[in-house]
C-alpha cells in the first residue's frame, strides 16, 4: 500500500462515503479532505458538511455546480443528440467528469497527492472518475475502497459505522428499496425488485413524474428558444441552462414525461437493469432535433447521426476528457452555428410532440420549392429522370450481367 499523505474524497455523507472517510483515515492514516458537489440532486447538501466536521475534517468543499454541469457538459452533449444503446440519455455518466475535474483541482489547491470515490467494483462510474482523474492529472493516486475492503453488504457497512460512531440518516423506515443518482438531469434506480428484469417497476418508485394515466387530461403548449443547438428561452422568457432545465423537469413531470426502463451494457461486461426518469432531457432532445430538421444540411445531419452513437459510448464509458471526444466535439459545436430559431412542442401524458418550428435567419426550409402547389419554376421536375438513372446505372448494370437464366 502506497503511503498517502491527504486524499480529497468525493462526500455524499451517505451510508457508503461516510464510512469510506473514517476507513480512509483508519487504514490509510491520511488526512481526508471531502469535496460535496451540488449539481441539482433536489436534496440539502449542508449536512455533509456538519457530518464531515464531525469526523474530523478540516477542510471541507461544498459547491453549486449547477450552472457548470448544465452548461459545460449537458448541453453540450445535448447538442449531438446523444443517447446511449438507442434509449437513455446518459444523466448519470454526463455528471462524473464534472466531479472528477472538481477533486483533481482540489486536490492541487490543498496539494493532496490522492483522491477517492465511492464507486463499486462492479460499474462503470469506477472507470468514468477515474479515467478523468488520470487524463486531468497522470501522477495521481487513486483509491477506491470497494476494489479493496471487505464490506460487501449493507449490513457490514452499518456494522462499520455503529462501531465508529457514524450516523445514519434513513431516508425512510427501511431505508429505500433501491440505489439512486439524482441531479438535474436524471434520476437513475437500480437493484432489489429491479434486478429481475421480468418485473415491472413499482408505481411509488417513481419520484419526478406522474404517471401518463394520471397525467392531466389537458394538454400543455409551450414554445423553446435555441441559440447555435443550445435552448435559452421558454416561452419567450430567457433563463440560465440550469434554471431552463428545471423548468423543463417540472413541465415534463406534470405531463409523465421521461420514464425509462432499460438493460444495459455495462462497460465492465455485464448487463444491468435500471429505471430513469429524464423529463426535461426528453423534451430537450426532441425539440433540438426539430430546430435542427430545418437549420442542418442534410449530410451535416445524416453524418451527425453516424457519428452520435460512438460520441455516446464514449460518454457512457467515461472518455469525455479524451481527445477523440474533445475532436468530436469540435465538430459537433460546428455544426451548430446556424442552429437557431424556435420549436414549439405539445405535451400530452408522457408524450413530446412537434407541432411548429420555425427560424427566421437560418431555415433552409424552402416554401418555394418544397410546395406540391405550382412552383413557378423553382425547381424543374423534368431534371429528377437524369438523376435517377445516373444512381439506377449500377442496378442495371449488376442485373443485367447476374440476371438468372431462363
Amino acid at each position: 500500500m502506497k503511503k498517502v499523505k491527504k486524499v480529497v474524497l468525493a462526500f455524499s455523507g451517505g451510508l457508503d462515503t461516510s464510512v469510506i472517510l473514517k476507513w480512509l483515515q483508519e487504514v490509510y492514516q491520511c488526512e481526508v479532505v471531502t469535496f460535496t458537489a451540488d449539481i441539482g440532486q433536489g436534496e440539502e447538501i449542508e449536512p455533509a458538511r456538519a457530518k464531515a466536521q464531525r469526523l474530523g475534517i478540516k477542510e471541507i468543499f461544498i459547491e453549486d455546480l449547477r450552472e457548470e454541469f448544465v452548461r459545460e457538459y449537458v448541453f453540450p452533449m445535448f447538442r449531438a443528440n446523444t443517447i446511449y444503446e438507442g434509449e437513455y440519455l446518459l444523466g448519470t455518466s454526463i455528471a462524473r467528469p464534472l466531479i472528477a475535474k472538481r477533486q483533481i483541482e482540489i486536490a492541487r489547491e490543498t496539494g493532496a497527492d490522492a483522491v477517492s470515490h465511492g464507486a463499486t467494483g462492479k460499474g462503470t462510474d469506477q472507470v468514468r472518475f477515474e479515467l478523468g482523474y488520470y487524463a486531468l492529472q497522470p501522477d495521481i493516486q487513486v483509491i477506491a475502497p470497494w476494489r479493496e475492503w471487505d464490506l460487501t453488504s449493507r449490513e457490514k457497512l452499518l456494522s462499520y459505522a455503529e462501531r465508529h460512531g457514524i450516523s445514519v440518516e434513513m431516508k425512510q423506515k427501511g431505508g429505500s428499496p433501491y440505489s439512486m443518482d439524482a441531479n438535474l438531469l436524471h434520476i437513475s434506480y437500480e437493484g432489489r425488485s429491479l434486478e429481475d428484469p421480468a418485473l415491472e417497476p413499482e408505481e411509488p418508485m417513481w419520484r419526478w413524474t406522474q404517471s401518463p394515466e394520471n397525467a392531466p387530461n389537458e394538454s400543455e403548449y409551450i414554445e423553446l428558444e435555441f441559440e447555435r443547438g443550445d435552448i435559452v428561452a421558454i416561452n419567450g422568457k430567457r433563463l440560465t441552462p440550469a434554471k431552463i432545465l428545471e423548468q423543463l423537469n417540472q413541465l415534463g413531470g406534470k405531463h409523465g414525461i421521461g420514464r425509462l426502463d432499460l438493460v444495459e451494457n455495462r462497460y465492465v461486461g455485464m448487463k444491468s437493469r435500471g429505471c430513469y426518469e429524464t423529463p426535461g432531457g426528453t423534451i430537450m432532445l426532441r425539440a433540438h432535433r426539430a430546430i435542427e430538421s430545418i437549420t442542418l444540411d442534410r449530410e451535416v445531419a445524416h453524418l451527425k447521426d453516424e457519428l452520435m452513437p460512438r460520441y455516446a459510448s464514449l460518454i457512457y464509458n467515461g472518455y469525455w476528457w479524451s481527445p477523440e471526444r474533445m475532436a468530436l466535439q469540435t465538430l459537433i459545436d460546428e455544426s451548430q452555428a446556424h442552429v437557431n430559431g424556435w420549436v414549439r412542442v405539445k405535451l400530452y401524458k408522457g408524450n413530446v410532440i412537434i407541432v411548429g418550428r420555425d427560424s427566421k435567419t437560418d431555415s433552409l426550409f424552402d416554401t418555394n420549392i418544397a410546395t406540391f402547389e405550382d412552383d413557378a419554376g423553382a425547381y424543374n421536375q423534368a431534371d429528377a429522370a437524369g438523376f435517377i438513372r445516373l444512381n439506377a446505372l449500377r442496378l442495371r448494370i449488376a442485373r443485367k450481367i447476374r440476371a438468372p437464366k431462363k
